[in-house]
């Protein structure tokens, strides 16, 4: 064991990368209904690594740190500026309310249990599963003055308080989204989901895995027998047919297969191609003539690709608004918001930034890209530039700082990554055409960088952790209970009685407020519906952001 422990002590980039992948090995444990999670893992994984006293260069974690931050801030840009639009202030306010909240009452707790500054950190950073809290609190740390002893004491306070609160907050925290909240609001989760979706889609949902049998768009074949269709072009045929929404995708002539023009003539016993919605293929084209099962004409390429919204004349429009202007040659199969699917109908509104999933020929696709925003033709590469550039800029802005009130408040280098991540993704979503970040790479800096983060801190904390758990005993357990339900009980309340959102709204709005996936995936569970995510998106993006800050607020608050 001495000799392993010498090997990474000797080579310590191994103890990261077993950190790694102890903790996430750990993440995927369950207790009951709740999961220890990546972070939690990776954390535990540290600690008891770190007991072997490994040193790590502190430039390593800073360098994921700021990785994952401008990672999350590029995620949630698009719906953090929208979010700042009129339409978005009940969850707006409700969010300012929610994290003022968790932040004068982890002060409270603090000062009357008498906990030092790394512990009051911890414990808001924990009970409010706000990983993020840790490094800024860290950093702000490192800038009092005080000893460099005392500041390794305080700053390896924080993972300590953290370990303690973060199971205690995340399970009571879903335990009250998904047990209590319902009762205090008076309303039956599943019932109250089951209403807003016919509100919104005229329509029930189904579990993960389940879908209706009833498909909106289908393609058929059908051979001209009738004379009323021959010698007609196909322009003519859809612009008789305008309300039926039909569209001719091909064409079988005497053998040859055609891709059609607007000018191409229809003639008897060509066999066509048409998409349309479903109930307008089983009764308006019977006196076409006879369906036609042609394998080798209907095996024609589809592309299905992404297109961004970034025309702000589109942006605003609903989906209904869309189809009249584009025609029914596309087929929308999923519209993402912040990375989040969000359920849609024809009256849905669509937002810049908001990605469109569609289906259709590539001619008609590329049509609708020029008008509606930018084409995503699937590329693997990451614009390291403008990633490397906009951390630069983030970190030189973060190191500015203002006096309020006394308090010297900045958002350290690692806060201002995430304040230009916000930045650059909504410059992205503008113009696509640079700043590209593929979903698994963001996967990578998201994920792996704050695990990277977190487990490292776990390390340098390991040889004192046993200590400090000892010092702070208890209390820290009621603390951590205290500050991850209060405030959430104060948003339940205001977001009800004096904003009126809409229940099942409110309680996704709460999980974006408190940055908790975890929330918002029990909550979804339990209603069995994906609706909470319509709140979720612009909380989670503010949310981020005050989360963040409270790191060095709360260092000065308490000093």
């Amino acid at each position: 064991m001495e000799s392993f422990a010498r090997i990474l002590r000797d080579h310590p980039e191994l103890a990261v990368f077993l950190t790694l992948s102890l903790g996430f090995a750990l993440g995927h444990i369950k207790i009951g209904t709740f999961k220890i999670g990546v972070v939690l893992g990776t954390l535990f994984a540290g600690v008891l690594i770190g007991q072997l006293n490994i040193e790590i260069p502190p430039i390593v974690k800073t360098i994921f740190f700021d990785f994952f931050l401008f990672a999350t801030g590029y995620k949630v840009g698009p719906q953090f500026f929208q979010g700042l639009k009129k339409n978005a202030f009940p969850q707006l306010m409700l969010t300012v309310v929610i994290c003022v909240s968790c932040l004068l009452i982890a002060y409270g707790m603090s000062k009357l249990l008498g906990y030092d500054t790394g512990t009051a950190a911890g414990l808001l950073a924990g009970a409010f599963s706000e990983s993020t809290l840790i490094g800024t609190a860290s950093e702000a740390i490192h800038q009092l003055p005080i000893s460099e002893i005392e500041k390794t004491r305080l700053v390896n306070h924080i993972p300590v308080a953290y370990s303690l609160t973060y199971l205690i907050g995340a399970t009571s925290f879903v335990f009250f989204l998904t047990t209590i909240a319902p009762k205090l609001l008076g309303i039956n989760l599943v019932e109250e989901s089951e209403k807003l979706s016919q509100t919104l889609t005229g329509d029930t949902e189904h579990e993960p895995g389940i879908q209706s049998a009833y498909q909106r768009w289908i393609i058929r074949a059908y051979q001209i027998t009738n004379d009323k269709w021959v010698g007609i072009t196909i322009s003519e045929f859809e612009e008789i047919n305008k309300d039926l929404r039909l569209i001719i995708q091909r064409i079988r002539h005497n053998q040859e297969l055609l891709e059609p023009s607007p000018e191409t003539v229809i003639h008897k016993d060509d066999i066509l191609v048409i998409m349309a919605q479903h109930g307008i293929i089983l009764n308006s084209l019977s006196n076409i003539g006879p369906e036609v099962l042609d394998e080798e004409l209907l095996k024609f390429p589809l592309a299905h690709m992404d297109i961004t919204i970034t025309n702000k004349d589109i942006s605003g429009k609903t989906i209904r608004q869309l189809r009249d202007r584009f025609g029914n040659g596309l087929m929308l199969d999923k519209i993402t918001r912040e990375y989040q699917e969000i359920p849609f109908n024809l009256n849905t509104v669509l937002l810049r930034g908001d990605v469109l999933k569609l289906t259709g020929k590539m001619v008609l696709m590329e049509k609708a890209a020029k008008e509606i925003g930018y084409l995503d033709r699937l590329s693997t590469a990451t614009d390291i530039v403008f990633l490397g550039l906009g951390i630069v800029l983030g970190g030189l802005f973060g190191l500015l700082s203002i006096t309020i009130l006394g308090i010297s408040i900045t958002l350290t280098t690692s806060g201002g990554a995430l304040v230009m991540g916000l930045v650059f993704g909504w410059l992205h979503s503008r113009t696509p055409i640079f700043g590209s970040i593929p979903e698994p790479a963001l996967w990578i800096f998201d994920n792996v960088g704050l695990a990277t983060f977190i487990g490292l801190v776990g390390m340098a904390a390991g040889p004192s952790f046993i200590f400090g758990l000892q010092e702070m005993g208890f209390s820290i357990v009621i603390a951590g209970f205290v500050v991850a339900i209060v405030p959430h009980i104060i948003g339940l309340f205001f977001g009800k009685y004096i904003l009126k959102m809409n229940p099942i709204i409110l309680l996704g709005a709460q999980t974006g407020a408190g940055t908790s996936t975890i929330g918002l995936k029990a909550i979804q569970d339990a209603s069995a519906s994906k609706f909470p995510v319509l709140g979720y998106t612009i909380p989670y993006a503010l949310g981020n952001i005050l989360l963040t800050a409270w790191g060095p607020i709360l260092v000065s608050m308490m000093n």
